[in-house]
């Protein structure tokens, strides 16, 4: 049985055509998408037009963030904004990144009303963060304060010991890339880590001190290391009220005169909107049919750093790397 020449050409005029508006179909979606994305994030916050109060949240482990120095900046340079909340639930982090994160929120305080939330724990770096504010709002059974700072390394020499491998080295002098987890600590290379914990230590008590207004015997009793409920932190002076987010917006509203009734609204780094369209991309690609383009989304999409705690820490419960 043979089919003619104008079948066939019939069959592949449709197959174009299919592959076309296939094609289409895929792109129009994926725009959609794109759109959908970029209006939501609109009504985070990016190129806002509405006047708002800004929410700025500082979760988890403190580490240096670009994107976060740059979301501040945005911020700090919307004519929408009329006041900021650092909503903060964070045991802190390294002491470089919470130091930035501390005058990155001094810079923005400088351009607009700045107020903390404490949504769960601001201890040590997340303490550090919050008093870049001049007012701490905070739950009743939040925890605050951990004032202190840390220096970890493992002691591995007893293991070596144990397989049978030794550690040879040439330096250039006896403190050089001291302590070493590959051998015992030695009086010298202890003696120079605790100078440094300790001049770091006296920073960040110097930090509480001035931004706290609080006198030597209070400043003693708060920087012990430990962590204290927010109940606890209003006497201490490391907490101004306790409370919800409502209160820590009618403090800008009261003191420094932000509209009231303003809707609050969550301003996240870019990147955060653009892995999500990539995600959602990804699903349309699968719908169509383009599993290579899907695949190729989601490994965009779930591409991030992971923290690492290296150095001083300065944080409550220090995560295994």
């Amino acid at each position: 049985m043979s089919i003619d020449a104008e079948a066939i050409a019939d069959r592949r005029r449709l197959r174009r055509k299919l592959s076309f508006w296939r094609v289409a179909g895929f792109s129009g979606l994926i725009a959609a998408v794109a759109a959908l994305g970029y209006a939501a994030a609109d009504r985070a916050g990016y190129g806002a037009i509405q006047n708002q109060i800004a929410r700025i949240s500082v979760d988890g482990v403190i580490t240096g963030n670009q994107r976060l120095a740059d979301l501040m900046q945005r911020v700090g340079d919307s004519n929408a904004v009329s006041g900021v909340v650092i909503s903060i639930n964070s045991p802190g982090g390294t002491t470089t990144g919470s130091e930035e994160l501390y005058r990155n929120i001094r810079r923005l305080a400088e351009k607009k009303p700045v107020v903390t939330f404490v949504d769960g724990t601001a201890a040590s770096g997340g303490y550090i963060t919050a008093i870049a504010t001049d007012y701490i709002v905070a739950r009743e059974t939040s925890l605050v304060g951990s004032i202190g700072v840390l220096f970890q390394y493992p002691d591995l020499s007893g293991l070596m010991g144990q397989v049978g491998v030794k550690l040879e080295e040439v330096k250039s002098s006896p403190l050089k890339a001291e302590p070493s987890p590959f051998k015992p600590t030695s009086p010298e290379a202890r003696a120079a880590m605790q100078a440094v914990v300790n001049d770091t230590y006296d920073w960040f008590k110097a930090l509480v001190r001035d931004r706290r207004r609080l006198s030597e015997g209070e400043l003693a009793t708060a920087s012990t290391g430990q962590v204290f409920s927010g109940r606890q932190g209003v006497p201490m002076k490391l907490v101004d009220k306790i409370g919800g987010e409502r209160d820590a917006v009618a403090w800008l509203e009261q003191t420094k005169g932000v509209a009231k009734d303003l809707p609050i609204r969550d301003w996240k780094p870019s990147s955060d909107r653009d892995l999500s369209i990539f995600a959602m991309s990804a699903t349309v690609a699968d719908l169509f049919g383009f599993e290579r383009v899907a695949e190729a989304l989601r490994r965009t999409s779930a591409h991030g750093q992971v923290a690492q705690l290296d150095g001083l820490l300065a944080v409550w419960q220090p995560l295994e790397k």
